[in-house]
């Protein structure tokens, strides 16, 4: 068993958060995450309540929290005062000023989880009363900024000790097994948000092509663009670009996006009708550079468990490496 500041304070068996992806984080895999004995989110992402609704109702009695996309969120904010009143273990709160939101939480005796990209950032949320700093390196999958994760982890690492020692540091961005776990402790965090690995569970929200995608590629086969954000008619912030696998539709647009956005109406038809039919040709695969490491489709509660066995293998034989 591994035992780090994360499991003590949030009195989980394993330093694991899911992370609350859009449209894929439902109830069922918060909650088998969360009985596995880490932490589930469920993705709130873009604020649907009748969506949120049903997937608490799916997450049953397990302790479960949700994400936001901080930005979104803000457009209506009524769904934190909703989520708040139904006591989640988490708030968690991305890609935008998180500022405004932390009273309310904060009210509600909840914890807040902000995930940074930046260390201005990192520290403007740890200003704020963060208590959990997740720190998100370029090669997650979804959105994200510019910088990698094993440089940022350790430089908000050391500002966090410096300025906010209460504050807990979690890595995100590249995570995907044992040894991604164990990396991520050596570089000061507490615990790792895992995305593309429980992305690639079988209680995720993904259709069958768009998961067998993900186990014939690699991480190079992964990109970086604006294009889906374009499709889909979303505001994002130029700041972030997301993290998907290259198909015809991102060969086509990427590198002629005033040609995409001329012609928007008629391919966010054609995008979310892809989407729908589990097309991961003509819409997108939202996963990061470790779905080269994706190689099947399993349990949640199988995930945590190899996770945490290789990472627990590694941690007790590092010794042997120094003389």
């Amino acid at each position: 068993m591994i035992k780090t500041r994360l499991t003590e304070a949030r009195g989980i068996e394993h330093p694991i958060i899911q992370a609350p992806m859009a449209f894929a984080a439902g109830g069922k895999l918060a909650a088998a995450v969360s009985q596995s004995g880490g932490l589930g989110l469920i993705g709130g992402g873009y604020g649907d309540a009748d969506w949120l609704d049903e997937q608490f109702s799916e997450a049953g009695n397990q302790p479960v929290g949700c994400g936001f996309i901080t930005w979104s969120l803000a457009k209506q904010p009524e769904l934190l005062t909703k989520t708040l009143e139904r006591n989640p273990s988490a708030i968690f709160l991305s890609f935008a000023d998180p500022e405004p939101f932390v009273e309310e939480i904060k009210q509600a005796g909840t914890t807040l989880i902000c995930q940074v990209q930046t260390l201005k950032h990192a520290r403007h949320a740890a200003d704020c009363g963060a208590d959990i700093i997740i720190a998100q390196g370029t090669e997650a999958g979804g959105h994200g900024a510019k910088r990698a994760t094993t440089t940022l982890v350790p430089e908000v690492a050391d500002m966090l000790a410096k300025q906010h020692p209460d504050t807990l540091l979690v890595a995100a961005g590249g995570i995907g097994d044992g040894r991604g776990l164990a990396a991520s402790l050596m570089l000061g965090a507490d615990g790792v948000l895992v995305g593309s690995r429980f992305w690639a569970a079988t209680e995720a929200l993904v259709g069958r092509n768009m998961h067998q995608a993900s186990i014939d590629a690699t991480g190079d086969d992964t990109i970086r663009s604006s294009v889906m954000d374009i499709a889909r008619r979303l505001d994002w912030p130029g700041d972030y670009t997301c993290r998907v696998l290259q198909n015809p539709f991102t060969d086509r647009w990427h590198d002629d996006l005033p040609s995409l956005i001329a012609n928007a109406d008629e391919e966010a038809a054609k995008w979310r009708a892809a989407w729908q039919a589990d097309d991961p040709d003509d819409s997108n695969t939202f996963v990061g550079e470790v779905t080269g490491l994706i190689r099947d489709i399993k349990p949640a509660s199988e995930i945590v468990e190899n996770i945490m066995s290789e990472a627990e293998d590694l941690l007790k034989n590092a010794g042997n490496r120094v003389s």
